[in-house]
């Protein structure tokens, strides 16, 4: 079992930033990819970026050339640098870590982007 707890959500202005950390603790060492998700109201839960254990990174279209995950293997976390933050980047953003038989979710913190 892994545990995710996200931070760093929050109110921001248009074309601001915000980096939204993940912090997995458990059996940390089974995580094949860890991802950010996210899920504006009234539509599905998308996918932003994920990370591979061996360093292979995806991005959304809408995303690409914004959004930058990274991870910290020592620090057991991921992390989603997002710059030039739009009113649609408006939504809860939840982390998935993904193992060899199963799946973790975090609760999902919030990300606002209005003026």
């Amino acid at each position: 079992q892994v545990q995710l707890v996200e931070s760093g959500g929050g109110l921001v202005q248009p074309g601001g930033s915000l980096r939204l950390s993940c912090a997995a603790s458990g059996s940390i060492f089974s995580i094949n990819e860890m991802g950010w998700y996210r899920q504006a109201p009234g539509k599905q839960r998308e996918l932003v970026a994920f990370a591979t254990s061996g360093g292979t990174t995806s991005y959304a279209n809408s995303v690409k050339g914004r959004f930058t995950i990274s991870r910290d293997n020592a620090k057991n976390t991921v992390y989603l640098q997002m710059n030039s933050l739009k009113p649609e980047d408006t939504a809860v953003y939840y982390c998935k870590a993904v193992l060899p038989r199963s799946v973790s979710w975090g609760r999902g913190t919030q990300v606002t982007v209005s003026s």
